[in-house]
Parts: structure tokens; sequence; C-alpha cells
């Protein structure tokens, strides 16, 4: 070992040396320099070898010193302070007379991590946001080491879109969002697969109608107020998929049999029995969520409750509502599960509107960045600052749109629509999008369909 000698150029301390400098000693756990840390050895004799008692070197002074493993140790005043890492061992005890009380453990083992305006002792482990850290020794210092994932909700991103002037829309923290990472979020509160196959294979349906009658504003929570299903909480499974289909099938078999089937479908019966080419709460594609209503039909979410996690389908496939232990639906005449025709997609953002105000909320597909997760209120548009980072699609329900009157400038056209997210989400669980820009590719794959409804007496 080096011999070390870093006195040379520094200032002498004070000599004097108090009980309260002692304790002082000991509170200050967090070594942030490199050096000779010679305080866990035995007590000596090392100052005791060379002084007497009492008597050590007063001031500073580079040769008041004693041997030490293969280096030096210092007998001299300039210990006299809170680091003493190259001091003697015995320097307190035999220089200044003074027992320091024993600690467990020694001082020498003590290691503390300053992080985030709190303490931390070597080997404890804490979160930080998404992020597990370790308060770990390196040498005789402690350094908190973290993992270093993407946290969903980020507040440097916070920041970052709450000093966009021109944003349109107001950002904010959701504690449920809190200590999950990006990609956590894209996977268990999303769950759309890539519409991109599907489009392919679907071509949009022709209509014939004046866009020009069509309304400025329109919202079918308020047309219809008695048809129109809540917004639900898919929580953390990725199942949009799933929960949007069920929704708009809700809404729609409402609507279409004047209120004589106001039925919630449910959305654990697609996740748990339609399992072919999907994948439950890890993601599912929309054609084929339609395709098995289509051809097998659903229960009521009272037959088949949400539990949001992928569990083993309860319904045998064509079945009838009675063997499937159903209590009697809204209409005595329906028997069977519920179905639907063949899902159709709306080409444009005037065939939506067309297809709103005729038969009710469709069905969209939209790409969401990491900022969307943050949205409070407004006109959503996504920030170029969350493109940089990855993002998912989420299948959504449209259920209006409006105009926003700014002073000065041209209106604002948005969609209404509804998240499944849970009401303390956005504005009671809906969010504004920009409408006719195909914002965050919202306006590319829209379905609507048609109920299968049973006549009434």
């Amino acid at each position: 070992m080096k011999e070390f000698k870093p006195r040379g150029t520094l200032m002498s301390r004070d000599s004097s040396l108090t009980l309260k400098a002692s304790l002082l000693i000991l509170g200050s756990l967090s070594i942030a320099h490199a050096m000779p840390d010679y305080s866990g050895l035995p007590p000596g004799p090392y100052c005791a070898g060379r002084y007497a008692t009492g008597r050590c070197c007063a001031g500073r002074q580079d040769d008041c010193s004693a041997p030490i493993l293969s280096t030096t140790c210092y007998c001299d005043d300039f210990c006299n302070r809170t680091r003493e890492e190259d001091c003697c061992p015995d320097y307190w005890s035999h220089c200044k007379l003074i027992t320091l009380p024993t600690i467990d453990p020694p001082i020498s083992e003590i290691r503390q991590c300053f992080y985030e305006g709190k303490y931390y002792r070597h080997g404890d482990t804490f979160k930080s946001n998404c992020n597990t850290c370790k308060c770990s020794s390196l040498g005789i210092a402690a350094k908190v080491l973290c993992e270093e994932n993407r946290c969903l909700i980020d507040v440097d991103l916070l920041e970052e879109l709450a000093n966009q002037r021109d944003l349109g829309w107001r950002p904010g923290n959701y504690s449920e969002f809190w200590g999950r990472t990006l990609l956590q979020g894209i996977e268990l509160r999303l769950g759309t697969l890539n519409p991109s196959r599907s489009v392919s294979k679907m071509h949009p349906v022709k209509r014939h109608y004046n866009p020009d009658a069509l309304p400025r504003e329109f919202d079918a929570r308020l047309t219809w107020p008695r048809d129109i299903s809540s917004v639900k909480d898919q929580g953390w499974c990725g199942a949009s998929w799933a929960v949007s289909t069920a929704q708009v099938a809700s809404d729609r078999f409402a609507l279409m049999s004047k209120g004589a089937e106001a039925v919630y479908l449910s959305a654990q019966n697609l996740i748990s029995c339609n399992n072919r080419g999907q994948q439950g709460c890890s993601g599912g594609y929309l054609d084929r969520a339609w395709f098995y209503m289509r051809k097998f039909g659903v229960v009521d979410e009272g037959c088949y409750r949400w539990s949001g996690i992928n569990d083993k389908c309860k319904i045998r496939k064509r079945t009838n509502l009675k063997a499937a232990g159903c209590r009697r639906p809204p209409n005595p005449l329906r028997t069977e599960l519920y179905k639907v025709g063949p899902a159709y997609r709306l080409g444009n953002e005037t065939d939506i509107m067309q297809e709103i105000i005729i038969s009710g909320p469709v069905q969209a597909t939209m790409r969401v960045h990491q900022d969307f997760f943050t949205y409070q209120t407004g006109i959503y548009r996504h920030s170029r600052v969350a493109e940089i980072y990855p993002s998912g699609y989420h299948s959504v329900r449209i259920v209006g749109w409006g105009e926003s009157l700014n002073y000065n400038y041209p209106p604002t056209k948005y969609w209404i629509v509804a998240n499944s997210w849970g009401s303390d989400w956005g504005e009671n669980g809906f969010f504004k999008i920009q409408k006719g820009i195909d914002e965050c590719e919202i306006e590319s794959y829209v379905l609507g369909i048609w109920p299968k409804t049973v006549p009434t007496n």
C-alpha cells in the first residue's frame, strides 16, 4: 500500500474537542470521498507507542504519525474533526482522553446514503417511483444505485408538458399510475393488438347522406341518457379489446331495442372464452372479438362478472342463457346468448358522425403515447416530447363530437370518447381528442355492428 500524506496543503484546525464534537462524529455517517479508514482496527498502540498520554502533537504536523499496516496513521490535532479516516485508531482515547461510545456496527462500517431528501443505511432497498433502489457501499463510501426503467408517470415529462403553452389540454399525476413502468402501462392498461392486419381485411361501408346536414355538436349521452353504458375500469388487465367490444354492443342492444334489451354485456366472457388467437389480459384483436360474438354470443355482466384475469371459460359454447345459469333477461323472449351481425368499418370523419347519430357509439382504435396517461382535461393532441418513447394500441368508444370556440382563432373540433380507466381518470372517465386530423390514428380503424335483438310482445 502506498503511503498516504494528504495534509501538507491543508490549514490547521482547532485542537479542542468536546463531548458534543464526539457525538457529531457519530452522526456524520456519510463518507463522500475515498480516504484510508483505520477506525475499525484494534486500538493500538499506535499513538500510544510514540507519545505520552494526552500529549500528542498540537495543531497540524505531517510528521506526527505512527506506523500502521504498511503505511502511516496520524496523531495530530487535525484529527479533531468529523472525518478522521486517516487518524490512528487510538487517537481519541490516547491523545484526547475521550472514550467514544460503543456503537454497532463500528464507525468504519456505517454507511449512509442521502437520496431525494431522505437518509438510507447501507443495504436498505426502497422504491423511487417505478424503480427499485439500494444504498450500496462502494469502497468506504455509500451510493444509491437504482434501476433505470422509464416510469409511467415521469416527473420530467409532466414538467415539460406543463410548460407548453399551446398544449391545449392539462396533464396531471394519477396515483393509480405512480410506481408503474411505462411498459407496464402499455401492456396492462391498453391491450389492443396492432390492427394493421385486420384493417387490410375489412373494407369500409358506403353511406348515403348529406355531410353538410350533420350537426356541429352531438353527444349520445344526452340524446339517449338511459341507454349509454357507464365508464368501466379495466384495471391492470390489457383487455381494452374486450371492454370496448362489450360496451359498444351493450349500447347498441339498448338503442336498437328501444330499451327492451338494456344490458351490460360481459367483457370477462370474451377474455375467458374468446381465446383462439387472442391473449386475454395480454391483448386481443377486435375483428376476432366481434367474430366470436357473432358466432357464439356472450352473456350479461351479472351472469359472468368482471375479474380482470385470464381464467378458465365457465360457459359452454353454443349454449343458451338458462343452461349458462343466467338470470332472466330484460326481454323474457330472449333465450339465446347475445349475438351481433358482422362488424363493419367506417371510412372517414363524416361516416363516423353519421353512424353515431343513426346507430349509436362506435368502437375506435388509437395509438397511445406516454403523455396520454397524464391527461386530465381539454382537447388532447399528443406532444412531440412523448413520441420518442414506446407506445401501444388501445380501443375506446366514441360517443359524440363538438367544437371548442377560441376567440380570434378557428374552432377546434374534437371527438368525445369513453375510456376504460375508471371515472377518476380524465373528464369523469371521458376525454376529448382532436377531430378530423386522425390524431393518434383514432379515425383509421373505427367499427360498428348491428345487434341481433329479439322482438318484444
